[in-house]
């Protein structure tokens, strides 16, 4: 049997994102689940111990000054949040010999940081925070050149689902209730996100695509701007990933609408998925982390048995649950055909939405 790799779900309008690197189609959910018991069986009483193993074993290279720590989005969004949480991992936990430096490039849909790790005069201590926008804004932006075949698979650290959200004042309750006040205002309502072609702005058409609406969009530089912007009541809705919304949410700012997920989400579990209220949709957020063009083998293996020990760490297990993201982990090798699938899915999305 053909075991699913891929953990996108884009199904548009009958557009279907195949969710596998073989043949067979599956299902998000059970291929999650299946590689969090393969991933987690065992894991609480060998954490600690790959940890403390990391630091002492001979590496045939090892970082002999700062890691340039690119994010591909701006302060405060889900990415950034996940990047200096790795930070704080490897720092506690002293797994680098030099520290790894957050350094925010958003800028352009992500395009800033491809430019950055493209350009690079040392791939040996420049690493990337990826978004879906890694696909995407190349697909976009042909006349930046940007192949991202060229760049070093590190990991696959899990994947992070969308919810539509909305500020408290507005009396909006249900996924309905937003629908009719939408299309009540005709043109006029408005929404926050991350600029054209990234994630939460292709949900965005797909919702206006599906559901016979106008939206007014409006381009922000990270996730983290438009969640603030929103409890703020700049905009009126957005789509953000719940560890963007988390403290707004629980702060009783923002109310959750509905989620783009397989299943509810623990964080917002009394909302539906948007497959319970009829359209059978998902889409979720890599959170993956990759290496320059150029990075030499060792010091990808170096990267790879590090995030891999970060990504087995009780620190990062606990931070997925907390933040609703869904475990799975991918190897270099898995992650260069997931690449390579995700492509050719964008691509046909982005031209069904006029990209």
């Amino acid at each position: 049997m053909s075991i699913p790799l891929c953990p996108l779900a884009l199904r548009l309008q009958g557009f279907v994102a195949v969710r596998t690197l073989i043949i067979m189609e599956g299902d998000i959910t059970k291929m999650v689940r299946s590689r969090t018991r393969r991933s987690l069986v065992g894991l609480a009483a060998t954490a600690a111990f790959a940890a403390s193993c990391f630091g002492t074993v001979a590496h045939a290279w090892e970082p002999t000054k700062p890691i340039d720590f690119v994010i591909m989005a701006g302060a405060g969004g889900g990415a950034d949040q996940i990047a200096r949480f790795i930070q704080s991992v490897a720092e506690k936990k002293n797994l680098t010999p030099r520290p790894l430096i957050p350094n925010n490039k958003g800028g352009g849909s992500g395009a800033e940081a491809l430019i950055a790790l493209n350009n690079s005069k040392d791939p040996d201590h420049t690493i990337l925070v990826t978004l879906n926008s890694f696909f995407t804004t190349p697909l976009r932006q042909k006349g930046l050149g940007i192949d991202i075949s060229t760049f070093t698979p590190v990991a696959m650290m899990g994947v992070d689902p969308f919810v539509l959200w909305v500020h408290k004042e507005r009396g909006i309750n249900t996924f309905e209730e937003w629908e009719a006040a939408v299309k009540e205002a005709d043109g006029e309502w408005v929404m926050g996100g991350t600029g054209k072609g990234q994630e939460d702005s292709l949900v965005t058409t797909w919702l206006e695509q599906n559901y016979d609406m106008k939206i007014k969009y409006i381009p922000y530089k990270g996730g983290g701007a438009v969640a603030k912007d929103l409890a703020g009541q700049q905009i009126m809705s957005s789509v953000n990933n719940p560890s963007e919304a988390k403290g707004f949410f629980e702060n009783g700012d923002v109310v959750p609408l509905v989620s783009f997920s397989d299943d509810r989400l623990p964080l917002v579990s009394g909302i539906p998925t948007v497959t319970e209220l009829g359209k059978d949709f998902s889409y979720y957020n890599q959170r993956a982390v990759v290496g320059a063009p150029g990075m030499s083998p060792e010091a990808a293996e170096y990267y790879q048995d590090l995030f891999k020990t970060i990504y087995e760490s009780d620190e990062w297990q606990e931070y997925m649950a907390s933040e609703s993201l869904s475990p799975l982990w991918m190897d270099a090798d898995e992650q260069k055909a997931y690449w390579q699938t995700q492509v050719a899915r964008h691509e046909e999305l982005l031209a069904k939405m006029g990209e």
